[in-house]
């Protein structure tokens, strides 16, 4: 009988032993990765970007203890399309999403897309998103058919229920539904609390997760209007709601960061703080500051997509580090791919790994030029090394115009952009002077890019359709 157990209690130690060693081993091999991604907020509004009225003291760390990308931009300047892009490594053109989806729309992400959850599942991961989705509200697109084994949050902006400003004489919005998966827990009438509620559900999830490799998505609704901040941080900041929102953000980024330490997972956990694009300057003082950049959500100019982006890795990218050269959206997803040893969409991305200029092994851009898209498939601009270009298009500008106030917006003026015009970001990073008729050269280069990407992806202010895109999946 001692014998017996002598040799069960072998068993069990040698099980243990197993176990932790394949612990210690995907803790070594298979980081987790956390994406946290939030909605209109401006380059200027953390404080290592420059923000001097709004305290991010769990941003600011982060960055030291990471890296800070200065050239960083969101796909496109409106949700849908920007989501769909960090979520599958594809310009959201090339997979026919486009602008902001409104409810009940018929279109949404296609499911034979890949995205990071269905790329983190097919490596074993737990995947969760917590916050706003807005890729196809029907329930054929919803996060659990995109890989998700767990969502709450909402399907679409948090401006899309019957409280909106403008509901009536513009909107006719249904209510707002709160999701649990595929169930509406309810309808919101208030989003005062919503913040802390993705931010308790993100905490619980990474302690359930501690010894599995997990995906957790946290797409924040804020600072998005209608702008919501709990008591807890109200009148906090010195930029009134706007700045309240943002330091409740850092808030809920410092108590993630706080329940990946206390899981022992800092030195195998990813992070990744950026937003979906710039800020909405219809809303004057409810909106955020892309300063120093050109205007703002809706334009291809720099503020409208140049976003804060910070990543901690920590042992992998080195602490305190800052980048300059540019990358984008998409290609996060390629990125993640090579750290974590994951397959990479059987089909045709845009994105394209940049680990080695976090890791300091080049300083160069991973692609040689990203392209601006924006409405229904209209090309507006081209980045190039320093060099951006914009070709003729019309766009929105808030300049010369009465800021909104309090929650309403105002009305912006629209522009056209008559002909070619050409910047120097590192000597004009605010594109106040227009060089096309001194580097006539560099025009004809971006020219050429632009037109091999049109061929491929099309551009319907030429008329031009591309070879290489997809539909968004539909609903009759």
């Amino acid at each position: 009988m001692k014998i017996i157990l002598k040799y069960t209690v072998l068993l069990m130690l040698c099980i243990v032993q197993n176990i932790y060693g394949q612990k210690v081993a995907q803790q070594r091999n298979v980081p987790n990765v956390i994406l946290i991604f939030t909605d209109d907020q401006g380059y200027n509004d953390v404080g290592i970007f420059g923000a001097t009225d709004i305290a991010t003291p769990h941003l600011d760390q982060m960055a030291r203890d990471g890296a800070r990308l200065k050239s960083f931009y969101a796909a496109q300047a409106v949700c849908s399309a920007s989501r769909a892009a960090i979520l599958t490594g594809c310009y959201p053109n090339r997979i026919g999403i486009h602008n902001a989806f409104m409810p009940n729309s018929k279109k949404g992400l296609n499911t034979q897309e890949t995205t990071l959850a269905e790329m983190f599942k097919a490596k074993g991961y737990a995947t969760a998103i917590f916050g706003k989705w807005h890729l196809g509200d029907q329930q054929q697109f919803m996060p659990n058919n995109h890989g998700f084994d767990e969502y709450f949050g909402i399907p679409y902006s948090n401006d899309m229920w019957p409280l909106h400003p403008q509901q009536g004489p513009i909107f006719d919005f249904g209510p707002l539904p709160l999701y649990e998966n595929t169930t509406v827990l309810k309808t919101l009438t208030d989003q005062t609390d919503l913040t802390t509620q993705i931010t308790e559900r993100s905490v619980d999830f990474i302690h359930r997760n501690a010894d599995n490799p997990f995906f957790l998505y946290v797409p924040h609704p804020q600072p998005h209007v209608p702008l919501f901040v709990s008591d807890k941080f109200k009148g906090k900041s010195g930029r009134g709601l706007y700045g309240d929102v943002i330091m409740e953000i850092d808030w809920s980024v410092g108590e993630i960061l706080k329940a990946v330490e206390e899981n022992g997972l800092t030195k195998n956990t990813l992070i990744i703080f950026t937003s979906d694009n710039g800020p909405w300057l219809a809303y004057g003082n409810h909106s955020g500051s892309a300063f120093p950049f050109r205007e703002g959500k809706g334009t291809a100019w720099e503020g409208g997509q140049r976003e804060p982006f910070i990543i901690k890795y920590p042992g992998y990218i080195k602490a305190g580090t800052t980048i300059d050269a540019p990358v984008m959206a998409i290609d996060i997803l390629p990125t993640l791919a090579e750290i974590c040893q994951a397959d990479l969409p059987n089909t045709v991305i845009d994105g394209r790994s940049a680990w080695p200029l976090l890791t300091g092994i080049t300083n160069e851009s991973p692609q040689k030029a990203y392209f601006f898209y924006y409405r229904v498939n209209e090309l507006f601009g081209v980045r190039y090394g320093k060099w951006k270009l914009y070709f003729p298009h019309t766009y929105r500008t808030m300049n010369g115009q009465k800021a909104g106030k309090d929650g309403l917006p105002g009305e912006y003026k629209m522009v056209d952009l008559k002909e070619i015009e050409l910047y120097d970001l590192e000597s004009d990073a605010s594109e106040l002077k227009n060089v096309a008729s001194e580097y006539p050269k560099v025009v004809t280069k971006i020219k050429e890019l632009a037109d091999h990407m049109r061929s491929r992806l099309g551009d319907s202010l030429l008329g031009m359709e591309g070879t290489e895109t997809r539909k968004a999946r539909e609903v009759k």
